[in-house]
């Protein structure tokens, strides 16, 4: 089935002008971008738990303190 889709659009593209066929190719870039990459939450479970409370402690406090503040100015 898969091979049937892309003869299709190797198709289709053939009769569009060059211009139209690099804004498909650059389309089909964007949509290959946005495909979900990663591992699944079931297998990251494992990792629950260890890091150290005082490490979380730590990091909750670089957060607050650096991250949460806004630079109106920044742009």
């Amino acid at each position: 089935m898969n091979n049937v889709v892309i003869t299709e659009v190797v198709h289709q593209m053939e009769h569009l002008p060059v211009d139209l066929q690099q804004q498909v190719l650059d389309f089909i870039k964007t949509l290959t971008v946005s495909v979900q990459r990663g591992v699944p939450g079931k297998k990251l479970l494992r990792f629950a738990g260890i890091i150290p409370p005082d490490d979380l402690k730590l990091m909750s406090q670089a957060i607050e303190q650096d991250c949460e503040q806004v630079d109106l100015n920044e742009w």
